[in-house]
Order: C-alpha cells, then sequence, then structure tokens
C-alpha cells in the first residue's frame, strides 16, 4: 500500500517543504499577507495581494507601493519586488490587472485597473497618503501610469520596468509628469520598437521620445539623475544586461527600485538594496511545482491499482512477459524525431499570427492568447493526423476509454485540491519565474471548458504518433523519457535559443512580421512551451510505461495545460 503511494507522498512532502519556504520568505520580519477583492470605480472586481509590514499602523502610517505584473502575468509575478518593499517597510499592493488572475475583466479596461488600485491603496488608515510610489513591468507600467494620470496628485514617485511613457498605452512624458521617474530597460530588451521607438534597446539612450521625458537634447546617460526630487522632476535611466522577462527576477533590477524608493518616499525601514531574500520564495514554489508533477505521477500511479481501473493495467502475455512493440528504427527514427520536435515550432509564428488576425477575442473564445495557442494545436493535431499512416503500427485495445477519463480526472483534480490547500496555507501558487500554474477562478474554469476539448485533442494525437514512433517496453526507462522529452521540446529549445543568440549577436530579435510586439511577446510564450511539453512527455512517458497506451496521459496532459493556460493569461473579453 505505502509502496504504491509511495511518489505521492514524496510529491506531497516537496509540495509542503516548498510552500513553508515561500511562506517564511514573504512573512519575514512579521510581514502579513492579504489576499484582498475590493470594487472598482465601475463595479468591477479587482483582486491583489496586501504586503502589510509590522511597522504600518493606523497610528503610525507607512508608506506605501503599487506594484503592477506585466500583460499574462499575475499579482505574484511582482512578488520578489513586493517582499523586498514589505522588508523595507513599505505597505505594497500587488494588483491582477483587469482581465489578468482574478480581477474582472475585459483585460485593458479601466486605465488596466490601475487607478482602482491606487484609490483602494490610499484608503487604507496604515498607508502614508504622502508618500506613496508605483512600481510597474511592462503593460504593468502602463497600469501605474494610467492610476498617475488619473490621480496626479496622489503618488509621488514611480519606477517603470521594461515600459514607456507615451503610445501605444500611455500618455506622453514630459519633464514635469510622471513625478519622480526611474526607468529600469534591460540591453537585450524585446520591445524597444513598441516602448521607445528605437530598433535596438542599446540605442534607447537617444530615443526622442525618452529624452522628451528627460528633458535632453542629447543622449540620456545611464546612472545619471536629471531633474529634482523635491520638485517631483527626478529621473534616471538604469540599463541592466537583462532581458525583459528577467527583469522581474534579478537582484539587479530589483536593487534600483528599492535605491529609487527609499530616495523618493519617506519613512519605512532603512535597509541596504543588496539585502535581498526574495529568491528564496521562488525556490520554494518551485520545489511545489516539481512537488506537484511528482504527485500527479504518484496519485496516478496508486489510482491504477484499483480494481476500476484494472483494466488500464499493462497486459501480459501467457509467458508472464509484457507485449512485443515495434518502434520507428535506423534512419526513419532520426527523421520522426526531428519532424515531431520542428513542425510544431516551425508552425508556431505562423500559427500565432493567424490566430491573432482570424480568431479575435469573443463570448465564445475569450483569450487572445489561449486562442492563438489553440490554432497552433489545431494545425499541428492536423499535420500529425497526417503523418500517422508513418508510424509503426500498434494493436489497439478495447474498454479503457471510460477508465482512462476518470483516472485523468481525478489525478488532475487532486492537483488541484493540493494546490488549493497550498494556497490557502501559504497564500503561493506554483511557479517559477514565467511559469506559474494558478488556481481558476469561477468564470476562468467556465472559459476551460470552453477550450479543454480541443487541447487535449491536439495531446491524444500527437502523444499517440509519439509513443507509436519511440515509446518500447524493452527501452531503457532513462533513453524513453530523454527520447520523449526531446520529440516535444527541441524545435522549442532550438527556436529561443536563436532567437536570444540573434538578439546577442545583433541586439534584437529576428522578426519577420512587421508588428513590433508580436514576435517579442510571441517568443517569451514560446520560453514556457519548454518546461510544459517537457512535463507533457514526463507524463505521458509514465503513464504509458504503466499502461501501455498513450491515451490516459494525453488526457491528464490535456487538462492539465488548458488549466495553466487559462489561469495564467488575460481574458479580453466578458462570458
Amino acid at each position: 500500500m505505502h509502496r504504491r503511494w509511495s511518489l505521492a507522498i514524496i510529491g506531497l512532502v516537496l509540495i509542503l517543504a516548498g510552500g513553508v519556504l515561500a511562506w517564511l520568505t514573504q512573512t519575514s520580519g512579521g510581514i502579513q499577507i492579504r489576499d484582498v477583492r475590493f470594487p472598482g470605480a465601475k463595479g468591477n472586481i479587482m483582486s491583489a495581494l496586501l504586503y502589510i509590514p509590522p511597522n504600518a499602523t493606523p497610528q503610525l502610517p507607512a508608506p506605501g507601493i503599487l506594484a503592477v505584473h506585466g500583460y499574462i502575468n499575475s499579482r505574484e509575478t511582482q512578488d520578489g519586488f513586493a517582499i523586498e518593499f514589505a522588508r523595507r517597510g513599505y505597505v505594497v499592493l500587488a494588483l491582477d490587472q483587469t482581465g489578468h488572475g482574478y480581477s474582472d475583466g475585459p483585460a485593458f479596461a479601466n486605465g488596466f485597473g490601475g487607478p482602482d488600485g491606487l484609490a483602494y491603496l490610499r484608503s487604507l488608515d496604515f498607508v502614508d497618503k504622502n508618500n506613496i510610489g508605483l512600481e510597474g513591468h511592462s503593460m504593468g507600467g502602463w497600469t501605474v501610469l494610467a492610476a498617475a494620470a488619473a490621480m496626479p496628485n496622489d503618488y509621488k514617485s514611480m519606477v517603470l520596468e521594461g515600459s514607456s511613457t507615451g503610445k501605444p498605452f500611455a500618455a506622453e512624458g514630459t519633464t514635469s509628469w510622471p513625478r519622480n521617474v526611474a526607468l529600469v530597460f534591460a540591453k537585450y530588451e524585446e520591445f524597444p520598437e513598441l516602448m521607445w521607438g528605437v530598433e535596438h534597446a542599446r540605442d534607447v539612450t537617444q530615443s526622442p521620445k525618452l529624452q522628451a521625458l528627460f528633458g535632453t537634447q542629447g543622449p540620456v546617460e545611464p546612472g545619471k539623475e536629471y531633474g529634482d526630487p523635491a520638485q517631483g522632476t527626478a529621473r534616471v535611466l538604469y540599463t541592466p544586461a537583462l532581458t525583459h522577462p528577467a527583469e522581474h527576477i534579478s537582484d539587479e533590477a530589483i536593487g534600483y527600485s528599492l535605491d529609487w524608493f527609499a530616495k523618493t518616499l519617506k519613512g519605512g525601514t532603512p535597509r541596504p538594496s543588496s539585502d535581498q531574500i526574495w529568491f528564496r520564495k521562488e525556490l520554494g514554489t518551485l520545489i511545489a511545482l516539481i512537488g506537484f508533477v511528482v504527485l500527479l505521477l504518484g496519485v496516478f500511479e496508486g489510482l491504477l491499482e484499483a480494481p476500476i481501473f484494472s483494466h488500464l493495467r499493462l497486459p501480459a502475455v501467457a509467458d508472464g512477459s509484457t507485449p512485443a512493440q515495434t518502434t520507428t528504427q535506423g534512419g526513419r527514427w532520426v527523421t520522426a524525431l526531428l519532424l515531431s520536435a520542428f513542425i510544431p515550432a516551425l508552425t508556431y509564428y505562423p500559427a500565432f499570427a493567424l490566430g491573432g488576425s482570424l480568431v479575435a477575442p469573443s463570448r465564445f473564445l475569450p483569450q487572445g492568447i489561449t486562442n492563438q495557442i489553440l490554432v497552433w494545436a489545431v494545425i499541428n493535431g492536423l499535420v500529425a493526423l497526417a503523418l500517422m499512416p508513418f508510424a509503426p503500427k500498434r494493436a489497439t485495445r478495447s474498454g479503457i476509454i471510460g477508465p482512462s477519463i476518470l483516472i485523468a480526472l481525478v489525478t488532475v483534480a487532486a492537483g488541484y485540491a493540493v494546490l488549493w490547500l497550498s494556497d490557502l496555507a501559504f497564500k503561493t501558487d506554483f511557479r517559477f519565474w514565467i511559469v506559474a500554474l494558478k488556481l481558476m477562478s469561477a468564470k476562468q474554469f467556465l472559459i476551460f471548458l470552453i477550450y479543454v476539448l480541443p487541447i487535449t485533442a491536439f495531446f491524444v494525437i500527437a502523444l499517440h504518433i509519439l509513443h507509436r514512433n519511440f515509446s518500447s517496453l524493452g527501452a531503457s526507462r532513462g533513453a524513453l523519457y530523454l527520447t520523449n522529452i526531446l520529440a516535444l521540446t527541441l524545435g522549442f529549445i532550438v527556436l529561443v535559443g536563436a532567437q536570444y543568440l540573434t538578439m546577442w549577436l545583433s541586439g534584437k530579435l529576428f522578426n519577420p512580421i512587421p508588428d513590433p510586439g508580436f514576435v517579442p511577446l510571441s517568443t517569451i510564450v514560446a520560453i514556457t512551451f519548454v518546461p510544459l511539453l517537457a512535463i507533457c512527455a514526463v507524463i505521458a512517458t509514465f503513464t504509458w510505461r504503466r499502461t501501455g497506451t498513450s491515451f490516459p496521459g494525453a488526457l491528464i496532459c490535456g487538462l492539465f495545460v488548458t488549466w495553466y493556460v487559462v489561469a495564467g493569461t488575460a481574458t479580453q473579453a466578458a462570458l
């Protein structure tokens, strides 16, 4: 009994250990964390995490900071900033933008939720209303700029991380607006043209828009302070050697914001900017994410021994051995591996472009990024069907559909329940950097039901061919796992690697599509495909080795990936 559930127990231990580490880090020094909901000006419900340091009381209000994530992220993405701000005595409101996380949609509405967030922060009696800072990454920068435009006298300074004033979504910056701005714009930024109208991030110092903000006729000098903090006209530019998504998981970027608020806000607890512990929380939630995957495998293995699922177990022939299975061999094996790995990567940008232009968010398909993923999945599912006759034949099994559906649902439900308990106990989800598994809101669950069937159909087809080509019970366990992982991820590893090598050599991504934001955003999304598809390869291989069929693993992957995508992206249309 214990051996059957040993993997599930190991998964729970990892989740518990990771949760405790994350909790101890984000509550260090007596910080309280509250999951808050509050009404916006237009009746919309906004969501945020509120970090309250012990020095903040109604009798002695503390300075406050509104911290906002970027597009298709959520309130936890800024936890490095939030933890370090709170450790220095600032009350922090880490906001879910409209249409993100648990804030009502649609995305982009109501100044991205920035004015609502600032108004709520100012309403707290333990916040010093004369000392409020704004911090935002990417579209989060436009969110805090919208707050600054709506309430120009209700904040003191701001930090923009990989963001910009002016078009496409913010008011133009001048020498007097916004107040006291620090801009962190990385040397390997993916969005220089969209943000500051320059082709390469290294040329941002020569952007006319930036020079207008800083009040200079020549190039802006990084690290030099312009203007006067007392007058609200201070400006400074920092250019760390980072990429856009790395700006919110960087000691250097966080340190710049700590130094700027220490200079422009009064109150709090002085602490060197080099004194940072936030990464322990990232390690904790990473351990929990690994534990989640182990838990899914363990629950599946434990359930498989139940009589109701006995028909799924790997059948044996009369002499007690396992059935023989053929796979692709020799040159055909190499060809199959290359096609499996690279067709999904080669179709990635075209499919995303097609999805973005033809499948606009609507009531029936309300998430833009998910629509693009859906189009990619449909295209690759059709390609896989066309190639299926060339894969080795396998004997089919009857009577497995019902048990497969049930075991997949129970397995994923068990993982969901553990994430709910982790959120309840530790106020954490399962994440590392831009890879994050979150609970779904009620509305997101309805959206999940829209997308789950077509995305799962893709996995049913793709994993069926994967196992016909590469999976054999006679193969070594390590070789089988490695082959299947590479078959699903190698193309995206090469795609992402080639893009960032191009960035390193030339200063910009290779961008075959005129839209200045399309390829950068799609490339960042592609980064997450690597760990997601690797997890699916592990689940698919583990379940196949115990059942001899791809179907249960494909269903688990479809449920898991749809849940991950729907909960972690933006909703642009109301249901």
